[in-house]
């Protein structure tokens, strides 16, 4: 079966710069994109649209739209419309599609306010646990990516069945990865050998040497994380996001949730297994 990418579209396909990013990493993963569009959805469907939005011209004219759309992409794509509320249609998309991953953009606030950008990947991972990438409108230019940042808390998790995504990532893009763990309160440094244990026991990469984490200390994960993506010049940072714990049980105001608000380069959400 050939892969595929998900991506969550609006009617104008205003986040063009998160379609480009999926289809730019789509040729090297050898994948196909799949445009989801929702009618009924706050962000992909926005009032503004206006009410002809919602008429059979409207809907017409919306399916022609995509369907140019896919057209115009460098790898097969398809269109899905459908009429459900976001996280059904999404839990459908997964079901028949089997993604790699979902792609959102993150559109600039005076088009999309932020706080519903980020909610909306919020209730996607609550209610639909899947790899999500969201892709910031604007500042950053290089995709694929091939510097990875991959941030830990130093416990173990899970990401079966997506513990192969970052491999294929970093297969099909010659890309490295690097694994930060930020230190805050003055904690005391963390075994080395048993931080990258907890990578390696998700046979993430071929290798990871002690030389690939970087302990940083900062007084909030955040500020951590995005200092030492910006030091290595990092082009994707992936998270490791715990249904409970330390990442805030996907709250809008956990660590998750705070890297989707703030950071400059696209985020690589992992959904980590329930513990226990």
């Amino acid at each position: 079966m050939t892969p595929s990418l998900v991506v969550l579209t609006d009617f104008y396909a205003v986040p063009n710069r998160a379609l480009s990013y999926a289809a730019g990493l789509a040729v090297p993963l050898h994948a196909q994109l799949v445009l989801l569009h929702v009618r009924h959805d706050n962000l992909l469907a926005p009032a503004e649209y206006g009410d002809s939005y919602h008429t059979w011209r409207g809907e017409q004219k919306t399916a022609f739209a995509l369907q140019q759309l896919a057209t115009d992409q460098p790898v097969p794509t398809e269109v899905d419309i459908s009429d459900d509320a976001l996280p059904a249609a999404v839990r459908e998309a997964v079901r028949h599609r089997h993604p790699l991953l979902l792609v959102l953009g993150r559109p600039d606030p005076l088009i999309a306010p932020e706080e519903l950008v980020v909610g909306t990947a919020m209730n996607l991972l609550r209610r639909v646990p899947y790899p999500l990438l969201l892709v910031p409108g604007a500042g950053w230019d290089a995709f694929p990516p091939r510097r990875l940042l991959l941030l830990v808390d130093g416990q173990p998790f899970g990401l079966r069945p997506h513990q192969d995504l970052v491999r294929r990532l970093l297969q099909a893009t010659g890309g490295t990865l690097g694994v930060v763990q930020v230190l805050t309160d003055g904690a005391a440094t963390p075994d080395v050998a048993a931080v990258l244990g907890t990578v390696r026991a998700n046979d993430l990469v071929d290798a990871v040497g002690d030389e690939s984490l970087y302990q940083v200390y900062q007084p909030t994960v955040v500020d951590g994380a995005l200092a030492e993506a910006s030091r290595q010049q990092a082009d994707l940072l992936v998270v490791v996001a715990r249904p409970h714990g330390w990442l805030g049980g996907l709250l809008h105001d956990s660590v998750t949730a705070r890297l989707l608000r703030a950071s400059p380069i696209p985020v690589l959400v992992l959904p980590a297994e329930e513990e226990g």
